[in-house]
């Protein structure tokens, strides 16, 4: 892996990947936790609206048509610390991705009619999760686990928010976040000129960086319960315990926890409450460690009436971890390893991880990440989880 730093303050890191494709991935160091509460939402909204049109390409056709063409792919996302924007196509063809990536982050058009057009489809999207009970019961978890922290804000913001947002808004945050010294560029592949490609195409000056403020989240103190009724037939139960940011040396314990309560089919949660009881039939473990914040969660789809019994269920699962075997720990490192080596044959998900690892402290960090998975020891998961899983927050979308 190599890493650059340009004289206009970008970041390139390279990753020299055997094989057909190449792709290069852009990561804009701001999200939704990053944004003042007029604007919320504005990160996820110009990710979608740079889109829709520039200088050299005006309409959203084009820019679609330039990688489709040649049979590659390309998309983006928002979370809550970061942008990403990224194209993925056969190596020969890295010149015209960089491009059209290039481009799309460095002329946007943004215009009034596009603003006005985008809105809708946002706030479609947002209807779209309040709908769809197997997102919002995240909503709501993220929502209510955190009282100071702005991640518990979504990361589309509200319809109120992104009804407000005008052009004038949307252009401030786009000058003030879209610089050279806030931006990581991961290219991954086999491309000899890459260094020269992407100094040439990504000419976008420096600013001033924002300085972040963010809240300190205390620990739980005593359980909590939400409850929602919704008008479905299933009941979504969902298992909330603050976490740790990435950076902390237990976020390895609990990744290592994860694997032993919800891997697959052969998870504890699973085990217990589907192949044994057949209590549930979606079921199983989230953990999520960014640079600032992290949670873990368990959940399950169930019938209202098994609301009580699948949470014992799930307590207790969490219970028996001080009683860890040896061979269940190693079991859970194999887990992790596997499918962390599996997922990045993709150039996509290594491009995805260098950029992730760049921006909670280094980009070699994600050599070293199955090192430290490896260095837990029982003592480890049963300290852990007798620091961190206790105190919960209980959410419960209601069905019928």
């Amino acid at each position: 892996m190599e890493k650059i730093i340009f004289k206009n303050g970008l970041t390139a890191l390279y990753y020299p990947k055997k094989g057909n494709s190449v792709v290069v991935e852009v990561m804009i160091k701001v999200g939704s936790i990053h944004e003042k509460d007029d604007v919320r939402g504005i990160s996820h909204f110009l990710e979608h609206i740079v889109f829709e049109g520039t200088k050299k390409r005006p309409t959203n056709q084009q820019i679609s048509n330039e990688i489709e063409r040649i049979g590659g792919s390309f998309n983006a996302y928002t979370s809550t610390e970061k942008t990403c924007f990224y194209a993925k196509v056969l190596k020969k063809h890295f010149s015209i991705a960089a491009d059209v990536i290039a481009d799309i982050l460095q002329n946007p058009l943004l215009r009034d009619s596009d603003i006005k057009k985008e809105k809708n489809v946002v706030l479609k999207e947002i209807a779209m999760i309040y709908d769809e009970p197997r997102f919002y019961q995240w909503i709501l978890l993220q929502q209510n686990l955190f009282e100071k922290h702005p991640c518990k804000y979504p990361t589309y913001g509200s319809m109120e928010s992104i009804k407000k947002l005008t052009k004038n808004k949307v252009l401030d945050f786009f000058r003030q976040h879209y610089i050279s010294n806030n931006m990581v560029i991961s290219v991954v592949g086999e491309v000899p000129n890459w260094k020269e490609e992407i100094q040439k195409r990504f000419v976008v000056g420096r600013g001033k960086l924002t300085k972040e403020m963010l809240s300190s989240e205390p620990a739980l103190r005593k359980n909590k319960k939400i409850l929602r009724k919704k008008k479905i037939l299933n009941t979504h139960l969902v298992l909330g315990f603050r976490g740790i940011p990435r950076n902390h040396a237990d976020s390895y314990v609990l990744e290592v926890i994860n694997g032993v309560l919800g891997r697959g089919q052969s998870g504890k949660m699973f085990n217990e409450i589907r192949s044994k009881r057949g209590l549930a039939y979606d079921v199983g473990t989230q953990i999520i460690c960014e640079k600032d914040y992290g949670y873990f969660a368990v959940y399950a789809t169930i019938d209202k009436k098994n609301v009580a019994l699948v949470k014992d269920l799930m307590l207790q699962e969490i219970e028996k971890l001080k009683d860890i075997s040896e061979e269940e720990l190693k079991e859970a490192q194999d887990y992790i390893e596997g499918n962390y080596l599996l997922e990045i044959e993709d150039t996509q998900k290594i491009a995805d991880q260098l950029l992730f690892w760049e921006q909670i402290k280094n980009a070699e960090e994600m050599e070293r990440y199955l090192k430290k998975i490896k260095k837990v020891k029982i003592a480890d998961v049963r300290r852990a989880a007798d620091k961190y899983l206790k105190k919960y927050l209980e959410v419960v979308l209601e069905g019928k």
